[in-house]
């Protein structure tokens, strides 16, 4: 579901950096996910995620894989999400996979 265009800002991050750029509501895409830190995701969820990620890839070039990244990296401290959990390896390979998912 969505609840803001990706052309809008919203403000799933906070006071939060990436790299040497601050304040990444102003030019990320945020994608929540329904969990917890130690609750594992479904199979679902990662497919549906890895979907979503290689059309938001194919719309903006400018998101590859090395700039996708969890609240708890560019907040720390303050963000936790998406926690130890979630199998980030898994997810970036299926990202990576031709589109069959």
């Amino acid at each position: 579901m969505q609840f803001v265009s990706c052309l809008d800002r919203a403000w799933h991050a906070g006071r939060s950096c990436f790299g040497n750029e601050e304040e990444c509501n102003d030019f990320a895409i945020g994608i929540e996910l329904e969990g917890t830190d130690d609750t594992p995701y479904t199979e679902q969820q990662y497919l549906a995620l890895a979907r979503l990620t290689r059309l938001t890839m194919a719309a903006w070039p400018a998101v590859t894989s090395d700039r996708i990244t969890g609240h708890s990296d560019i907040a720390p401290g303050r963000k936790t999400d998406p926690g130890p959990a979630f199998q980030w390896p898994y997810f970036k390979s299926l990202v990576s996979a031709p589109e069959n998912n």
